[in-house]
């Protein structure tokens, strides 16, 4: 099979959809893969590094033009939509629910879209996860940078000092960005809570947080208790396929100190917090009604050489079985990657998306999948 790598060109974004030991990997099983120059070269993985491992450097439109699996990090931006094709299948990471025009250009292509997000496996989301427990980690540094006056902040050191109390970091979702989050944030001496809705995952990270945490169960009446003392507030809710439900609205900002920040890790899906909209790490922050967010999008892509090798490792054995079947073949052959499908020829076919967009066209076997994932 034709395996493409193109340069990610959403702003901000440095990572690759597959480090120079994958490429080796699949040319050595007789793929042939086609990496766009310089699509690398920000993750720290020169031309050379690809050309050594048997891949061919090609232009971005030959790797559009002559795939046949493009693989990349990020959803296609407005000016790739033109290469979607319905002979294509696309594998990356797609949040399609919080993006309509993206959307409604996979369907007029008719392309096969596999979304990392929703490929669903006994172990949870193994495609999504690596990059929410990174994502996680940057919400702690973020929030340690973000308190101190250069970054804006009122001051505080996340862990405090002999005699002063630390900072209070407030984490609502307890799956894979907010448990990283928690364990980063207590690491560095904060005193943390964790909010989560399910009775197992709470009894879960009371284990694996060794009562370190204050660990309770999320209601409306204990979100609104704790913003009233929280330094920091980290959004990390996630619905797989579908836009992140809002966990703060814009009335229950009042009940935060002046001073605290909200980072909403959920920002991909939509975000957690209904005065959330997308930043970058260019300038990452803004205020509404007096309260600083901090939103940056795709935040793994901040430490793209470190996203990159963890990305790999996740999605090649995916890889490698699109290529060896085909990918309606493999997609029929392993329910885990038939659960990534998003959209298949001119439909969506995920109830998540289809949910967001009701008057888009949607496949018959979206119940189906979206039932699989409950």
């Amino acid at each position: 099979m034709r395996i493409a790598v193109v340069k990610e060109i959403k702003p901000g974004e440095a990572r690759v959809g597959l480090a120079p030991a994958g490429a080796e990997d699949l040319v050595r099983a007789g793929h042939t893969v086609l990496v766009e120059h310089g699509a690398g070269a920000l993750a720290g993985f020169p031309d050379e590094q690809y050309l050594s491992a048997g891949a061919e450097l090609v232009s971005r439109e030959d790797a559009w033009g002559r795939a046949e699996l493009l693989v990349k990090v990020k959803e296609p931006i407005a000016e790739e939509y033109g290469f979607l094709r319905n002979d294509l299948t696309l594998f990356t990471y797609l949040h399609l629910a919080a993006d309509r025009s993206l959307t409604e250009a996979l369907l007029a292509a008719g392309t096969l879209g596999v979304a990392y997000e929703t490929v669903a496996d006994g172990t949870g989301l193994p495609l999504l996860a690596p990059m929410s427990e990174i994502a996680g980690s940057l919400a702690a540094h973020a929030a340690a940078a973000h308190l101190m006056r250069p970054g804006g902040g009122p001051g505080l050191l996340i862990g405090g000092a002999p005699g002063v109390a630390p900072a209070r970091v407030l984490v609502i979702g307890g799956g894979a960005v907010g448990t990283q989050a928690a364990q980063l944030s207590l690491g560095m001496q904060a005193e943390v809570t964790v909010l989560e809705m399910s009775p197992q995952r709470i009894r879960q990270l009371d284990a694996l947080l060794g009562g370190r945490a204050r660990v309770l169960m999320s209601d409306v009446a204990t979100v609104e208790a704790e913003l009233a003392h929280a330094d920091v507030v980290i959004g990390a809710v996630l619905v797989p396929g579908r836009a992140a439900p809002k966990v703060v609205s814009r009335a229950q900002l009042a009940l935060l100190k002046p001073t605290a920040l909200l980072i909403d890790v959920a920002i991909d899906q939509g975000g957690a917090f209904e005065t959330s909209r997308p930043t970058t790490y260019a300038s990452p922050t803004f205020e509404v009604d007096g309260i600083r967010h901090y939103c940056v999008a795709n935040m793994p892509g901040a430490v793209p050489q470190t996203a990159t090798k963890a990305l790999t490792n996740a999605t090649l054995p995916y890889i490698r079985r699109i290529a060896q079947l085909g990918g309606e073949a493999a997609i029929a052959a392993d329910p885990a990657l038939a659960l990534g499908v998003n959209t298949r020829a001119g439909r969506i076919v995920h109830q998540g998306v289809a949910d967001a967009f009701p008057d888009l066209p949607a496949g018959a076997d979206a119940d189906e999948r979206s039932l699989a994932l409950r």
